[in-house]
């Protein structure tokens, strides 16, 4: 075997996670497809990570990079090193596992893009991650060929399809060579995942995540959530998600546990995949979590596997974990973001239910402070913003030196700096955290964040608005959606709304509800009172 040297320090280990679980728990199966019912075992997902290595070291794939991707910017020099990049657009397939792994071996990066965005959002994604191959499920053919030939995208590489596409065959370009393949020498600080988060205005940023913030966060998840290498878990968060790589997968990769995967979400086949694989873990979104309890399969399922189950990307209703409680399920909150963790907390040993409101306390190799706006630590059951240190957090923002310092601080040169959260929260006399609300107008719906700022800049074009401020409302199914509020022409309806936004923005950022004023509040010279508009047309109406 091969020793690659980083700074004096064998790390050959770093990245290829396939080969040393292949060799320590071949025959287990580490993923199991819902939708075609194959499974996969350690040996062959190691195999086919092997072959699609290959593939991607062909397009520059690769820790060297491609020549033609943009140099580091000067505030990036020292910052984690870039290779070259795989952006994909799918949803939930072994080809997504396979790609993760394969960029291991070569040192390259995978950035997962969401198939939720508007064209205008992916072209500039795409421009911005600068990718040397670009991957896409069938289903989002058209999405992407409107992406890639939309002005804001500059990229004319190959493009390959999952699936019946109308691009070139993915899966007839990876090469039939499944032997081992010489994996690159890298170190924890490279990058390895790009994963994208909402931006306050325009593109959304891609956030840097390295080799050993990735296995940070398995070793604090694995370590406060008490998971085991028998674990089984469905995977209901999207994989251009932290939440479908670094709530579970990873963690459970690291163990030699089982993911379930599908390509569509669906309470009933989820139940039965706890039911008749008998999964152990699961953790969804509050709007999957209710969803699960008003199925038709709901009572009769059989949950007595499940030892935990967790709930994340906004507050869980009361009444949401007690049906999980009624069923002997023991349904916690957690919390976490892109930039940090996302497993950040857990519930200590014999928590009481009185505690079901907080998110519980840090995991093992996790700190949590509360900070006043001068970014003083505050007395414990005072309101301040949650700031995080951890060695699972990420890197940077991609290309965005002035977001990463907002954010990140000084993480490029002190690996020990917290990251601003942007959450307003506050530590219980026993040491739970609460978290209290959002610092900015960020609202979550269906575990998706939602810029107000983004969307009134794509409402304000239309010809009938004046002016529009847009406010979270409370909203069953999702946890929370947009209203926007209009200064204008009170002949425009939410349908006028809902087709001009088409193309423009995302499904889930397009405001669900509508309502005027003759005058926009103000709080100052031309400044809108935002706290004034939400007090009248939000929860609070």
């Amino acid at each position: 075997m091969t020793v690659h040297s980083h700074g004096g320090r064998p790390y050959d280990w770093v990245g290829d996670w396939s080969a040393r679980r292949r060799q320590l728990s071949p025959d287990a199966v580490g993923l199991r497809d819902a939708t075609t019912g194959e499974a996969f075992t350690y040996r062959e997902l190691d195999e086919r990570a092997n072959a699609t290595a290959r593939l991607l070291a062909a397009h520059g794939v690769t820790a060297d990079g491609d020549a033609a991707a943009p140099a580091p910017s000067a505030d990036e020099v020292g910052e984690a090193a870039v290779g070259g990049r795989v952006a994909v657009v799918s949803r939930n397939r072994p080809e997504l596992v396979d790609l993760f792994f394969a960029t291991g071996k070569t040192g390259g990066v995978l950035a997962p893009l969401s198939h939720r965005l508007a064209e205008r959002e992916l072209a500039e994604l795409l421009d911005d991650v600068a990718p040397s191959l670009v991957v896409v499920e069938d289903a989002f053919d058209d999405d992407v060929a409107a992406a890639l030939a939309h002005d804001a995208c500059d990229y004319d590489g190959p493009v390959l399809g999952l699936g019946d596409s109308q691009f070139d065959s993915f899966a007839a370009a990876v090469p039939d060579d499944a032997s081992a393949y010489d994996a690159a020498s890298v170190g924890m600080d490279d990058a390895h995942l790009f994963l994208h988060t909402g931006g306050s205005t325009g593109t959304p940023k891609e956030t840097v995540l390295t080799h050993g913030g990735l296995a940070w966060n398995s070793f604090n998840t694995i370590t406060a959530w008490g998971l085991r290498p028998e674990d089984v878990t469905p995977m209901v968060f999207p994989m251009f998600h932290t939440g479908g790589w670094n709530v579970l997968t990873l963690p459970c990769f690291h163990l030699g546990a089982e993911v379930v995967i599908a390509r569509e979400f669906d309470a009933e086949q989820v139940l039965d995949i706890v039911d008749a694989d008998d999964a152990t873990v699961l953790v969804a979104v509050p709007a999957v979590l209710r969803m699960m309890t008003e199925a038709d399969g709901w009572e009769s399922a059989d949950l007595s596997t499940l030892r935990f189950a967790k709930s994340g990307g906004g507050p869980c209703r009361q009444s949401v974990m007690e049906a999980w409680w009624s069923r002997d399920v023991d349904l916690s909150q957690g919390y976490g973001l892109t930039e940090c963790g996302p497993n950040n907390f857990a519930m200590p040993d014999g928590w009481s239910r009185e505690k079901a409101d907080s998110v519980g306390v840090p995991g093992m190799h996790v700190d949590a402070r509360v900070v006043d706006d001068d970014g003083r630590a505050v007395e414990d059951g005072t309101v301040g913003e949650l700031e995080l240190a951890s060695p699972h957090a990420a890197d940077r923002y991609w290309r965005n030196p002035e977001e990463s310092r907002a954010t990140f601080g000084a993480r490029g040169a002190d690996r020990d700096a917290y990251v601003s959260t942007g959450d307003l929260a506050r530590v219980d006399e026993d040491g739970y955290v609460h978290i209290e609300g959002r610092k900015k107008e960020m609202f979550v719906s269906g575990g998706e964040n939602v810029y107000p700022a983004e969307v009134e800049d794509v409402l304000s074009q239309h010809a009938k608005v004046d002016d529009v401020v847009v406010v979270p409302v409370s909203d069953d199914t999702w946890g929370e959606v947009g209203k926007a509020v209009v200064e204008g022409d009170d002949s425009l309806t939410l349908d006028d709304l809902d087709a001009f936004c088409d193309g423009q923005l995302a499904r889930f950022k397009v405001p669900k509800g509508l309502a005027f004023v003759d005058e926009m509040p103000t709080s100052g010279p031309s400044k809108i009172d935002r706290q004034a508009v939400e007090e009248r047309f939000g929860d609070g109406e």
